[in-house]
């Protein structure tokens, strides 16, 4: 069985792709894997008999595992064998050969070759890749073949060369896979024009690419000629399929710092990545308390030094999430806004978020008092209310064409649901399709009776909808005397924009707050129960409507009915013993014969 502290962590793992790090008591990688989800990954170590005995004593030495969060499988595939690599887990198979991925080559030349290679160098040229498998490669490699006319020969063309010595164009001229650089047949400028429309489908930019397969191959299909179309559309499925690059490896970026920093009310996280010759070797989150109200950028700046000193980097370059005043001798710090570098900051973020929601789990787990105090603090900070809103009330309608309209009322307490607090409510007052009036009705017979009961008010009210729906909730309370006593916000479903009464400029909240996301899981319960309500509103008019068009059938019957088949469908499907064990026989046939009709009218 693993320890507290491992079933915690395995608790908290995302369902994410990325690499994970087995550690023994002293900290050293025992093992590091990638996998496709984290958490099914990882647990499945500690929630299955294993054959191996190698496996069985590797799992018995873990004491703590380390994570890493990728966007893509393939990424996680990437980095685990840069990692291996650098630190060489006694459990891992020892890779030793550099040449692992295929890479995509525009050589730094004259005429620039295109050509596949497994040893990118430092020599300018520009290199695309890694790719998934050399099956992928060779398909873009073949589709810029076809597309563009590039020469294959390793021929020196430069001015000089071109001049003095005697070239022959090749078959290649022959068969139209080029045009003849050699014998100046082809201009330098027209030849880069079809190199920068390479390079830019080797950058991932399909889209013109595509719409001209696309074109071709409906054009081959109307010509009937239908086998040329299916290879066609391989070769756009492919092309749809591959990865141009990696955001783990990146052969232009080398020997760089990586700086992230995300925050909540209390607590700022900040990750480091380090790269080496394009690839990431090392990912960290430091946890820094805020204490008097730092911002991210002064939080930043004191966990920069710290952690270089931590893993003694001596990197010349920074990558940064924020700008920072702290000069750093000799080295260059930079804030990317897109790209290749822009996407390691996405991926050192992420990682960050992570770091914190396996935190918060994990606190949520251990300790869920701490938990629901940090919960509701960080509500109270984020909507700006007076005190922390350990009881709230949603309100949502339903109706269809203002026929069977109810509301419904849900209950959250510190942060959960509270479900003997729910409450329906019949609108009774209001006629047709009418929101407004439907949610004033709601919210004052809600709060009426809670006054006259002397029960506990909620400290924040939350109405599905947008200034509407808030409007009509915020006079109800003005009538009840309560205006100002208790917060009000409304929730519209566009943007998840918040309204707060008086204020004619929405809040947005990120899409990750959990403050945002308590309010829509309380948006999202109060639909589910005003729904379940309405739709048995409604299956109980249908079905008393139904039969009072039978004679002989009372208002009792009715209701014994009801109460058994819940729905005429359920009831048209009675067998006729079942009906007569209910209402007799006489009424039975009355019942079965009325059936039979509508289902003669219907055929």
């Amino acid at each position: 069985m693993p320890s507290d502290h491992l079933s915690n962590l395995l608790k908290t793992l995302p369902p994410k792709p990325g690499i994970y790090q087995h550690l023994d008591k002293d900290g050293r990688i025992l093992y590091i894997g990638k996998a496709k989800n984290l958490k099914k990954r990882v647990s499945s170590y500690f929630n299955k008999s294993h054959d191996s005995a190698r496996i069985r004593v590797m799992v018995g030495k873990i004491v703590d595992i380390h994570i890493i969060v990728t966007e893509t499988e393939f990424d996680a595939l990437l980095l685990e064998n840069n990692l291996i690599k650098e630190y060489q887990p006694r459990y891992n198979i020892n890779l030793k050969d550099d040449k692992t991925y295929p890479w995509i080559c525009i050589k730094k030349e004259a005429f620039p070759r295109i050509f596949p290679t497994r040893n990118p160098l430092k020599d300018g040229s520009e290199y695309f890749g890694p790719y998934a498998s050399v099956k992928v490669m060779k398909t873009v490699l073949n589709l810029i073949k076809q597309l563009y006319h590039i020469r294959t020969c390793k021929l020196n063309l430069s001015a000089n060369a071109l001049q003095t010595k005697d070239y022959r164009i090749c078959l290649e001229y022959h068969i139209g896979n080029c045009l003849g650089p050699c014998e100046q047949l082809q201009s330098e400028e027209s030849y880069n024009r079809d190199i920068e429309a390479a390079r830019n489908l080797l950058k991932g930019h399909l889209s013109s690419v595509k719409h001209n397969l696309s074109e071709q191959m409906q054009a081959a299909a109307a010509d009937l000629r239908f086998e040329e179309a299916q290879k066609i559309k391989e070769k756009y499925e492919l092309l749809d399929r591959y990865q141009a690059k990696s955001t783990v490896v990146h052969p232009s970026i080398s020997n760089v710092d990586v700086f992230s920093i995300f925050s909540d009310a209390e607590y700022a996280y900040v990750n480091y990545l380090k790269i080496i010759d394009g690839a990431i070797l090392q990912s960290h989150t430091l946890e820094l308390k805020k204490k008097l109200e730092e911002s991210e950028e002064e939080l930043l700046e004191i966990a920069i030094p710290e952690l270089r000193s931590r893993f003694k980097s001596h990197s010349k370059e920074i990558y940064l999430s924020h700008a920072i005043k702290l000069p750093i001798p000799d080295v260059f710090t930079h804030l990317p806004q897109r790209g290749d570098k822009k996407k390691l900051i996405e991926l050192s973020l992420k990682n960050a978020r992570y770091f914190r929601l396996e935190k918060l789990k994990n606190i949520q787990i251990v300790d869920p008092d701490r938990h629901v105090k940090r919960l509701m603090k960080q509500m109270k900070d984020d909507l700006r209310l007076s005190e922390e809103p350990t009881h709230i009330e949603c309100f949502d309608n339903s109706n269809i064409q203002g026929t069977y309209p109810v509301s419904a009322c849900v209950v959250f307490k510190d942060g959960k649901p509270s479900k003997k607090d729910y409450r329906h409510f019949n609108i009774k007052t209001v006629v047709g399709p009418d929101d407004f009036a439907s949610m004033y009705e709601a919210v004052s017979r809600r709060y009426k009776r809670l006054l006259e009961e002397k029960e506990p008010l909620p400290q924040l009210i939350v109405i599905d909808g947008g200034k509407g729906q808030l409007s009509s909730s915020v006079q109800a309370l003005e009538d009840l005397g309560l205006r100002g006593k208790i917060a009000i916000l409304g929730i519209a479903k566009r943007l998840e924009e918040l309204y707060f009464p008086e204020d004619p400029y929405p809040l947005y909240l990120d899409k990750r707050s959990e403050t945002l996301k308590v309010i829509q899981r309380m948006r999202d319960e109060a639909h589910r129960f005003g729904i379940t309500h309405h739709r048995n509103k409604r299956s109980k008019g249908t079905f008393k409507s139904e039969l009072s068009e039978i004679k002989g059938i009372g208002d009792e019957s009715v209701k014994l009915l009801l109460k058994k088949f819940k729905s005429v469908s359920k009831l048209r499907e009675a067998s006729a013993d079942a009906l007569e064990e209910i209402v007799g026989k006489n009424r039975s046939l009355l019942i079965i014969n009325h059936f039979a009709e509508l289902k003669k009218e219907d055929n």
